[in-house]
């Protein structure tokens, strides 16, 4: 799928990116470049072939969910400048 400069400066003004003049040749090139390998992607026969999540079959590793660190919270909100009930009190950022 070729695209054409004007293509690639509608692409640019809707995706509100600043192209200078002499670079546009290049994203026409590049641009059409990726899409052509996309349709030649699309034209592989992956029928049979089972989706991965991660090309290694791997596992993560968990660790035990425990507590590892104190309550700290009255120490926090005892220095913080605003508090109620538990909870930080933060300037209206919004009317």
């Amino acid at each position: 799928m070729p695209l054409n400069t004007e293509d690639v400066k509608k692409i640019a003004h809707l995706a509100r990116l600043a192209i200078k003049e002499e670079d546009v040749h290049l994203y026409v090139k590049n641009l059409s470049d990726i899409l052509n390998f996309a349709e030649q992607m699309n034209g592989v026969d992956t029928q049979g072939v089972t989706p991965m999540a991660h090309p290694q079959d791997a596992t993560q590793r968990l660790r035990e969910d425990k507590v590892t660190e104190p309550d700290q919270r009255e120490r926090f909100q005892h220095i913080a400048p605003a508090t109620e009930s538990g909870l930080y009190l933060v300037p209206r950022v919004i009317e």
